[in-house]
């Protein structure tokens, strides 16, 4: 008889147990790694949307501030060109004339021109040339 033939019956159930035993550990153990894998996952999505958050908060706020201190700057050259003009209205007629034409530019006349100003200046800020 040969080595194979000599084994125990006993012998194969324990070691299908014990490849069991194994297989069910292994996957078990596979199982919590991909759970802790998808909870890591998710709390770097949750990081990231918050950083995101924050720029897009504070980019806002800086915004407000801008168009404020600019009304006051558009303001403020209406009503010196007003008293030079000796009439303050004349004055805050030039400065709404101005926006009226750069918005007929930027919409009618040259639709474009805005659109590839913003990109250029979007690229440069990133290092690519264009």
């Amino acid at each position: 008889m040969s080595q194979e033939e000599k084994r125990n019956p006993e012998q194969d159930d324990q070691s299908g147990k014990t490849i069991g035993k194994l297989i069910d550990s292994t996957v078990t153990s596979s199982y919590e790694d991909l759970l802790a894998i998808i909870e890591a996952r998710a709390e770097l999505i949750k990081i990231e949307i918050t950083e995101k958050l924050a720029v897009v908060a504070s980019l806002l706020i800086i915004a407000i501030f801008l168009v404020a201190g600019l009304i006051y700057l558009i303001t403020t050259i209406a009503l010196l060109i007003g008293e030079l003009l000796g009439h303050y209205y004349l004055g805050y007629l030039i400065v709404s004339s101005f926006f009226l034409l750069a918005f007929l530019v930027f919409t009618k006349i040259r639709p474009g021109l805005l659109k590839n100003l913003i990109h250029k200046i979007l690229l440069s800020s990133h290092g690519q040339k264009n």
